[in-house]
């Protein structure tokens, strides 16, 4: 009861719109938000990325040109994920019935292929710079240039960060502390310069070795992201905080079927509801309909919720049973018997938001 009026008054104090009107302004805007982001971060890692690349063509330091190859990495990301943000804010379709949120997940497809390659140069580079040793010149100005880079990724990684959290994207934070450690190798590169300046000339090789690791790490990271989303992947924490909320809601008696994925950076749910079976229509579909207001308040970044309700019923979907056959069944019947073309049986009472 005191949950139930806490709900109330929190919802009084800071009223808001499920419909998608209400949803799709802020959406849009964060958008804006984000690509104005990325675009100052692409002029600005891109400047620093064409200072320090002139410095390394002409001081003949591996180390700084891996270091170079790392920040035009990180800056060509804003490209894809520029492209991404204003292809995703473009309306579902008839053919596109989600909307074009997945270019996200082709972006990212870009960014790791991106930064497996400045690994590969950066690697090739120091290797055959430690089997073909040569001076490294213009030391101070290899440390000038390693010192704007680490500047850089740090205004970088400030604006991405603070942007990121403003608009509620997970994905520009992580780009962000990204961008921080970026930072840090091109520190790397000044104890490169250090230790040529004392007389070890493997020291910039070896160091070019160790921002390719660097950059090994980051795309571990990176495809690792990339596949989860492409696999549907969601935290587990986000589905046991969905279940909290629907097991709560009154009238529930139990939550089954409960499946959530990233469409781009907003969430989408479905779940089935088990109601008492006495229940009419309409107070089984306002038990749904408080279940995902409840689901939309306790899930970030959830923008959209099929929900239905089945009455507590041994035989509620009998009709349906041998259309959920084991795949190894579904498999033996698609080989002994001619395809017959069924659609899809889709039920329920849906309440789309976003």
């Amino acid at each position: 009861m005191a949950s139930s009026w806490w709900h109330r008054v929190r919802h009084a104090l800071a009223p808001h719109s499920h419909d998608a009107a209400g949803k799709v302004d802020p959406a849009m805007e964060g958008s804006r938000e984000g690509i104005r982001a990325l675009w100052v971060s692409l002029a600005v890692l891109g400047l620093t990325a064409a200072l320090q690349a002139l410095v390394a063509a002409w001081s003949g330091s591996v180390a700084l040109l891996g270091d170079t190859l790392h920040n035009v990495a990180d800056a060509l990301t804003a490209v894809p994920l520029g492209i991404a943000f204003v292809v995703g804010r473009r309306p579902p379709t008839r053919r596109y019935t989600y909307g074009y949120g997945r270019a996200e997940d082709l972006a990212g497809i870009a960014i790791v292929l991106t930064i497996a390659a400045s690994a590969a140069v950066a690697a090739y580079a120091a290797l055959d710079r430690l089997l073909h040793p040569a001076a490294v010149t213009r030391l101070p100005f290899v440390a000038a240039a390693a010192l704007i880079g680490f500047a850089g990724n740090e205004l970088v990684a400030r604006l991405r960060i603070r942007v990121g959290r403003r608009i509620g994207s997970a994905a520009l934070v992580a780009d962000g502390l990204h961008a921080r450690s970026d930072g840090l190798t091109s520190l790397a590169v000044l104890l490169g310069a250090g230790g040529v300046a004392v007389g070890w000339t493997w020291a910039d090789p070896v160091v070019g070795l160790l921002i390719t690791l660097a950059i090994l790490f980051v795309l571990k990271d990176a495809a690792r992201e990339v596949y989860r989303r492409l696999m549907d992947a969601v935290d587990p924490a986000l589905l046991a905080m969905a279940e909290q909320a629907l097991a709560g809601t009154p009238g529930v008696r139990r939550v089954s079927g409960l499946r959530m994925r990233w469409v781009g950076h907003r969430l989408h749910a479905e779940t089935n509801l088990v109601v008492a079976a006495e229940l009419s229509l309409g107070e089984a579909h306002a038990i749904a309909v408080e279940a995902e207001h409840r689901l939309l308040h306790a899930v970030p970044r959830l923008t959209a919720a099929t929900v239905h309700p089945d009455p507590e019923s041994a035989d509620a979907h009998a009709s349906l049973a041998h259309h959920h056959a084991p795949a190894a069944q579904e498999h033996r019947h698609a080989e002994l018997e001619e395809p017959r073309g069924h659609g899809h049986h889709h039920h329920g009472h849906d309440h789309h938001h976003g």
